[in-house]
C-alpha cells in the first residue's frame, strides 16, 4: 500500500498517534505525515504510506489553511485554552479595531516560537524546558500569512473566528496571542481546525473512526490516493519508453529530447515524470547549465 491517506484528525490525538493507528491498520512499517497538528487541533493530516514517505522532505514549502477560534482578555502559558492562565486584562476591543489590526500580520512577518513547541534550543525541545518551568530567549522566524480574515467576532464575549492561509512553520496560537497584544490585551486560541494541507481539503479527508471501519472491511486501500497527488501543482512530462527506463535507473535526460525543449523551462523547474503508460516515476528538476532533466526523487 503506497500513497497518501488524508485523515481528518480528531481532537486529543497527537499526529504521531494518528500515524501509529494508520500504520497498524494499513500494515505498513514505513509511515509518516506531512505536518504536525497539536493534540487539541483537528482536520486535514495527510499520512504517507510506503514509497510516499520519500515525499516528506519535498513538501516543506506548501501552504496550509486553518479555521481558528480565539478569545481575547487572557493569556496562558501555551497560548491556547488548554494552558494555565497567566494573566487577565479588562481591556475590551471592538470589531473595527480587530479588523484594522489584522493588516499588521498579513504578508511576511517575524514570529517568535512559543515555549510549548518542538523547536530546539541548545539541543533540547522548547516544550521540555517549558515543562521544567524554564523560559529561554527564542529567535524570531520568518513566516508568511497569505490570507488572514476574521469571519466572526462577538464584542460582548470577546471571541471570534479567524480563517488563515499561511506558510509551514506558522503557529496559529502565537498569531492569536500577537493579535491580542496588538490590541492592548491578551489573546488565546480556543480551537483549531486545519481545512487544507498539501493541496488536500476536508473533502478528501477520512475520519479516523472511518479509517478503522474501512480497514476491517478491506476497503482502506481504495481511499489511499496516488503519490503524484502531492505534486499536482507541478507540470507533468510524459517521456518515451527508453527515457522511462533511463530515468528509473537514475539517469538524467537531455532536455532537447523531451517535450520541455519547446517550452524553454527555467532552471530549477520541478516536473512530474510519467512513463508512456502514465506510471508516475518521480520528480525531475531542470538543469539549464547542462541542458538536462535530473532526478529529484524517484517513487518507483
Amino acid at each position: 500500500m503506497n500513497g497518501v491517506l488524508v485523515v481528518d484528525k480528531p481532537a486529543d490525538f497527537t499526529s504521531f498517534d494518528v500515524v501509529s493507528v494508520v500504520r497498524r491498520l494499513a500494515g505498513r512499517e514505513k509511515t509518516g505525515h506531512t505536518g504536525t497538528l497539536d493534540p487539541m487541533a483537528t482536520g486535514v493530516l495527510p499520512v504517507l504510506l510506503g514509497k510516499a514517505t520519500r515525499a516528506a522532505s519535498l513538501l516543506e514549502d506548501t501552504s496550509k489553511e486553518y479555521r481558528a477560534e480565539f478569545a481575547l482578555g487572557y493569556a496562558t502559558d501555551t497560548q491556547d485554552s488548554t494552558g494555565e492562565v497567566l494573566a487577565r486584562s479588562g481591556t475590551r476591543t471592538t470589531e473595527a479595531a480587530l479588523l484594522a489590526s489584522l493588516s499588521l500580520f498579513r504578508g511576511n512577518i517575524l514570529q517568535e516560537p512559543p515555549m510549548y513547541s518542538a523547536v530546539r534550543k541548545d539541543g533540547k525541545r522548547l516544550y521540555e524546558l517549558a515543562r521544567q518551568g524554564v523560559t529561554v530567549e527564542r529567535e524570531k522566524r520568518p513566516v508568511t500569512i497569505e490570507r488572514l480574515e476574521c469571519v466572526r467576532f462577538d464584542e460582548t464575549a470577546q471571541t471570534g473566528i479567524l480563517e488563515v492561509r499561511c506558510s509551514k512553520g506558522t503557529y496559529i496560537r502565537t498569531l492569536c496571542a500577537d493579535i491580542g497584544q496588538a490590541l492592548g490585551t491578551f489573546g488565546v486560541m480556543t480551537a483549531l481546525r486545519r481545512t487544507s494541507a498539501c493541496g488536500f481539503s476536508l473533502a478528501d479527508a477520512v475520519p479516523l473512526e472511518a479509517v478503522r471501519a474501512l480497514a476491517e472491511t478491506g476497503q482502506l486501500e481504495a481511499r489511499v490516493l496516488p503519490v503524484d497527488q502531492l505534486f499536482l501543482e507541478r507540470p507533468a512530462l510524459r517521456v518515451s519508453a527508453a527515457q522511462a527506463v533511463r530515468f528509473r535507473n537514475g539517469g538524467c535526460l537531455g532536455l532537447e529530447r523531451t517535450a520541455l525543449a519547446r517550452q524553454n523551462p527555467p532552471d530549477g523547474l520541478r516536473v512530474r515524470v510519467y512513463s508512456p503508460e502514465q506510471v508516475f516515476l518521480g520528480l525531475g528538476i531542470v538543469d539549464r547549465g547542462q541542458d538536462t532533466l535530473k532526478i529529484l526523487k524517484l517513487f518507483v
